[in-house]
């Protein structure tokens, strides 16, 4: 019912940048928040950084200061400005968006995730 695509990843070196986006479509009432997550091989899947509607951010230790997430509420999209990349940032990573379907059921939110987009940062 509702897609997410993710876009901007690639190859960089160590120190580079890159900016991932992630758009969601479907069937969007409202968004409540979206965030990014990122799994790197044989390791679990965890929180890079979250946004809610508000504006409110929330990020993974190992990349405030680094990282940047932001977001358009008019467009379901979500960014996130990578700065000072380091090889343990290498991973797949996901978009995910907590979605409410109708006016008619506000409090109920459904989780979506995006396909993933693959960054690696080499040494």
């Amino acid at each position: 019912q509702v897609q997410l695509v993710e876009s901007g990843g690639g190859l960089v070196q160590a120190g580079g940048s890159l900016r991932l986006s992630c758009v969601a479509s479907g069937r969007i009432f409202r968004i409540n928040g979206m965030g990014w997550y990122r799994q790197a091989p044989g390791k679990q899947r965890e929180l890079v950084a979250t946004i809610r509607n508000s504006g409110r951010t929330n990020y993974a230790n190992s990349v405030k200061g680094r990282f940047a997430i932001s977001g358009d509420n008019a467009k379901n999209t979500v960014y996130l400005q990578m700065n000072s990349l380091k090889p343990d940032d290498t991973a797949v990573y996901y978009c995910h968006a907590g979605v409410v379907h109708s006016a008619d059921s506000l409090n109920v939110e459904y989780g979506y995730w995006g396909q993933g987009t693959q960054v690696t940062v080499s040494s």
